[in-house]
This record gives structure tokens, C-alpha cells and sequence, in this order.
């Protein structure tokens, strides 16, 4: 099969997520992957840059993870998770505890990482709800937040154009200032209501869709302290953070104060299937222990803890925990830091930031930045004419690749960035 057949066939039944078909081209076919490449159907190679759309933790086409699917599937690919249980689900919930603080008691399996943002308001809120607090019905939400695309997730986005078209339909969160802007920041939490707010969400240390902003520890210390002196859940949305990704297992390591509740996704399984999770406190928990069946959690998903997907998740754990890829997570930042010593007093590139393996910086235009800069598409197909999948978030160009990238690929990927910049010259 062409990939100019396959393509064609592809435009006239698929509708595709994020992708303005009016203007955009049609979709490239890949037929496989293998460790940071994709391949597609006429046998070209793409570096995968952003571990397509930042859930590729290991590699593509990893035999392990592959191999582990395999073996569950053999044994049992599903099974309702309402009074049933299996051992993967088990095993995985109490792995996961065991890395995170020891708040956290609770694992609440959902399919994705909107849902797993949705479980966690829906947690926050029915607590309240459950001890009969009627007041306590907003969220809190920082500038610039993206958490999801389902009408929960998208109300604690902040106004955007991810969600213009359904704004006077979504819940009432209030945004704080840009954790960028602490002073600012703090002080607008200092003057909240404590009364009417059931949870403060953030991206810890990282707002991902933003624009890979990238914020202090310290900043989200002083944030969270605060809210739970108001009485507040915190609530860390680590479902791109999570599993490595900022050079530690969870971004909330490196936070003094600890959130509530977490949402993981992507990373999770190591980009091999979907699923979610939300974790939170015994305190949580025991707050929908009651003989009323009303106080329950009224939340489920077909496949709930899915055995073949946490099957991929243990074992993407069994890698992630062993040293191997604790040495290319630092080996991959370091590249970046060198990388990034060549750029200073860039006239193109600026803004370069690092934290673990994620390295972002903005394309300077003399225009203002954001998600809908034209200039997206001119970075987006000269990346992919050269081999690279680079999907950048307006101007702002970033890496976020899997841990098993090579350095010469890193290297390819660095000189082709200053091409590119060199060019607007």
C-alpha cells in the first residue's frame, strides 16, 4: 500500500483530533516504529521528538513492553472492575504507592488523562458534598492551565482557544496570575475565599500546553501551603510531569509540600495503551465510606484498570525502576544543558529552558507569543521535511523525546533547530 493511497483513503473517513483539515496536509501513514523513530509507509524515518504527544517513555516497538502485553492478553484482556479485581491492577496500585508520598493510600483507575482530571474534581467536590458543605463548589486553576478536553477538564483550562466555543457552558473555576509571576501569584492566593473552594490544580513546575512554562518549587511550596491552610485539596496534575520526565520519578519530588490527589496518564504505560489514574488520600477515601449508596463514587469507564493496559504499566515500571534509564534521563538532560550553553544571546532563539529530559525555547518573531502563532506551521513541516517530528506549541519549540533517543539523534535535532532559526535571519 502507497502512502499516497493510504493517506487518501485516510482523508476521506478520518476526522482527526487538533487538525484544521482545511488548511492542514493530509496525514503522513506510518507502518511502524522502533526506539525513537517512526517509520512510514514509503520506509522514510521521523525521530519522534515529543514521543508522539508525550506518552513514548521507552521507545517504540519496545519488546519487553510488547512482550508483557502479550502474556496478559493470553491469560485475560478484560474484566468488569465493579466487584471484581485482578492481580495486575493490584500489583500496579501498590508500586505506584510505594514511590509516592505516604499520603497518598488510594488508586482510582479511569482510561485517560482527562478522566483522570475529572475523577479528581469529582473527589474534591462530592468530599464536601458527602459532609453536607454546600459552599464549597469552585476550583482553582493557574493562567495558562491546560488539564483535558472533556467539559470537566476544559472548565480549569484557563479562557482559550481550546475552549472558546463552549465557554458559557463550563463550570466556575477562578484562575490565579502565572506562577511565573509568583509575587503576583501569591498574592491573589492570599486573598481568596477559603469558604467556597474545594480544590487548587496545577501543573506541577511544568505547564505543558501553555507553552512549556516552567516554574519554581518554591513558588508551588508557598501555593500549596496556603491553599490547605484554607482548607483546600491540591490536586497535581502530573499526567505529563509524571514517570521521569523532569529527572525525577514525579515533579511533586521536588516539592517540600505535597499535593492530595495526583492524576497520572501518558508516561504511565510507557506510550503502549491507554489508561488513567487518580490517587489520592485514605482521608478522601474514607469520606464515600457510607450505608447510603448515594455517597459512592459515581464514576466507571468500560475498561477500568484494563489487565492488558496494566500489564504495559508494570511493565514500563519494571524499566522505569531499573538504573538504566534513571542514566539516559540524565544523559538526555545533559545534552540539552550543553545544547543550550550554544544559544545563549541567540537573536532567534530565546527563553531556553531546561528541566529532566524536556528542553523548550521561543522562536523570537517581533510578534507576541502563543499557541496560534503562524509560524507553527513553518516549523512543523520544515522538522518533518527533515526527518523530525517537532509539533511545536505556536513559537515555542521544544524536545520531549523517549529516554532511549541517541545522542547523535540529539545532536541531528540541535543543528537542525539553529538551521531553522538561522533562516529567519
Amino acid at each position: 500500500m502507497s502512502k499516497e493511497n493510504l493517506a487518501l483513503r485516510d482523508a476521506a473517513v478520518i476526522w482527526h483530533p487538533f487538525t484544521q483539515h482545511q488548511i492542514e496536509p493530509i496525514s503522513i501513514p506510518i507502518a511502524s516504529g522502533k526506539g525513537a523513530y517512526l517509520v512510514d509507509t514509503d520506509g522514510k524515518k521521523y525521530i519522534d521528538a515529543i514521543s508522539s504527544w508525550w506518552v513514548n517513555t521507552h521507545g517504540h516497538g519496545h519488546p519487553y513492553l510488547a512482550q508483557k502485553v502479550y502474556e496478559q492478553a493470553l491469560q485475560l484482556e478484560q474484566v468488569i472492575f465493579a466487584g471484581f479485581t485482578h492481580e495486575p491492577a493490584v500489583r500496579l496500585s501498590e508500586r505506584l504507592l510505594s514511590h509516592l508520598p505516604a499520603n497518598f493510600e488510594r488508586v482510582f483507575f479511569s482510561d485517560n488523562g482527562s478522566t483522570a482530571v475529572e475523577v479528581a474534581i469529582k473527589m474534591a467536590l462530592q468530599f464536601f458534598h458527602n459532609q453536607g458543605n454546600t459552599k464549597r463548589r469552585k476550583i482553582l486553576a493557574f493562567a495558562d492551565a491546560y488539564h483535558g478536553d472533556t467539559f470537566g477538564a476544559m472548565s480549569l483550562g484557563a479562557p482559550s482557544s481550546f475552549n472558546d466555543p463552549f465557554q458559557d457552558m463550563l463550570f466556575e473555576v477562578e484562575f490565579l496570575p502565572s506562577p511565573l509571576n509568583a509575587q503576583d501569584c501569591l498574592t491573589a492566593m492570599s486573598a481568596i475565599n477559603a469558604d467556597e473552594y474545594a480544590a487548587f490544580i496545577f501543573e506541577p513546575l511544568i505547564q505543558g500546553a501553555g507553552g512549556m512554562k516552567m516554574y519554581e518549587a518554591s513558588t508551588l511550596d508557598a501555593l500549596i501551603r496556603m491553599a490547605h491552610e484554607k482548607g483546600m485539596f491540591c490536586i497535581a496534575d502530573e499526567i505529563m510531569t509524571g514517570f521521569g520526565r523532569t529527572g525525577k520519578w514525579f515533579a511533586m519530588d521536588y516539592l517540600a509540600e505535597k499535593p492530595d490527589i495526583v492524576c497520572f496518564s501518558k508516561g504511565l504505560t510507557g506510550g503502549m495503551m491507554a489508561m488513567g489514574l487518580t490517587l489520592c488520600s485514605e482521608t478522601i477515601f474514607q469520606s464515600f465510606l457510607s450505608n447510603d449508596r448515594r455517597k459512592m463514587m459515581f464514576h466507571s469507564h468500560s475498561f477500568t484498570a484494563n489487565p492488558l493496559a496494566c500489564a504495559a504499566a508494570n511493565a514500563s515500571m519494571d524499566l522505569m525502576e531499573k538504573e538504566e534509564t534513571w542514566a539516559s534521563i540524565a544523559r538526555v538532560e545533559s545534552r540539552h544543558r550543553a545544547f543550550a550553553e550554544t544559544l545563549k544571546n541567540h537573536t532567534i532563539l530565546k527563553n531556553v529552558r531546561i528541566h529532566g529530559s524536556i528542553l523548550a525555547m521561543e522562536v523570537e518573531t517581533g510578534e507576541k507569543d502563543g499557541y496560534l502563532h503562524s509560524i507553527r506551521d513553518d516549523i512543523y513541516r520544515y522538522f518533518l521535511e527533515q526527518g523530525i517530528l517537532m509539533r511545536p506549541l505556536g513559537n515555542t519549540i521544544y524536545i520531549l523525546a523517549p529516554y532511549c533517543i541517541e545522542d547523535e539523534d540529539l545532536a541531528y535535532i540541535y543543528d537542525k533547530i539553529k538551521a531553522f532559526a538561522q533562516g529567519l535571519i
